[in-house]
């Protein structure tokens, strides 16, 4: 494993926005937040920079991604929103630099093809974590950004959800994979694809038809990606909508309904996706999930 270095005092961090449009206005307290913490911010062409939905024509966001994995100073990339538009310039990438000068990547929804690809070609750790506009002057002490800040340092992490109806007890350990369940999805088939194979997979997703998470998680498990799994968690799927003629299941039933064969642990209700609290998660490293009958918990192991 490629293992980026943990941050410390003075460590320099970078903003990009690889895919959808973010203005200077929201990253700027995210700066401030990050000069608080002991860091030096090197800033982005593609903040603020807009092209139709996006922070910037696809060349200018490959070169501004680009610029940063290669500079050797940079020990982290934060990513200044998701949204869409990293798989257009996934492939155009070059990771000869950044495999001489590892560093972790950050942020979800969309970014969650980047991490997936870390993982699958070059078994790089990085971290499911907030973005630019999670830092606001009234969360900057909330314990999920606190997290952030424990995954960068090397800090022990120990995460905690409550009791679902719909959990399945156990313990288990395994690597932790995984994010938004459309960019799962969308990525199979790809040098990207997810590998969750003894692996703890973690799924969230936002502003779906029901029937469509249905059908998403469908596509997982005739490919056989629920097969094998050490473990299941299931973060945030919010703003879920339903058709004019009801689908018949709820989110927690359509979910069950695919992974009830199985015996591995399943936790609902894990506070990490498209909610206002987003724990950070660091993904391609060893876990510890065990869940019982009044909650669940993770554990990073170092």
């Amino acid at each position: 494993m490629i293992h980026p270095p943990f941050l410390k005092t003075g460590s320099v961090v970078g903003i990009t926005c690889p895919s959808g449009y973010v203005s200077q206005d929201r990253v700027a307290y995210a700066v401030k937040v990050l000069g608080h913490w002991g860091f030096t911010v090197k800033e982005g062409k593609t903040i603020g920079s807009e092209h139709f939905y996006f922070s910037g024509t696809d060349d200018q966001r490959l070169a501004d991604l680009q610029h940063m994995m290669d500079d050797p100073q940079i020990e982290a990339i934060i990513m200044g929103r998701g949204g869409y538009g990293l798989s257009r310039i996934l492939d155009r990438l070059d990771f000869t630099k950044f495999l001489r000068h590892p560093k972790w990547i950050c942020g979800f929804s969309d970014i969650t093809a980047l991490h997936s690809h870390l993982q699958s070609r070059y078994f790089m750790p990085s971290l499911h974590s907030p973005m630019c506009g999670a830092f606001k002057p009234e969360t900057e002490q909330e314990e999920y950004l606190k997290t952030f800040y424990a995954a960068l340092t090397g800090e022990s992490i120990y995460y905690h959800a409550p009791h679902s109806r719909f959990n399945r007890t156990g313990k288990s350990e395994g690597v932790l994979t995984g994010g938004n369940l459309s960019l799962i999805v969308h990525l199979m088939g790809s040098a990207s694809e997810v590998d969750t194979e003894e692996k703890i997979l973690f799924i969230e997703d936002i502003g779906e038809h029901l029937y469509k998470v249905d059908r998403m998680l469908l596509t997982l498990k005739r490919a056989g990606k629920l097969d094998h799994l050490k473990g299941l968690i299931i973060g945030g799927f919010t703003d879920m909508e339903d058709t004019e003629r009801p689908f018949g299941q709820t989110l927690e039933e359509i979910i069950w309904d695919k992974v009830k064969e199985y015996n591995y642990p399943v936790c609902f209700n894990f506070p990490a996706g498209h909610q206002d609290i987003n724990y950070t998660l660091t993904l391609g490293m060893s876990h510890k999930l065990i869940v019982t009958e009044t909650c669940g918990t993770l554990e990073l192991k170092r």
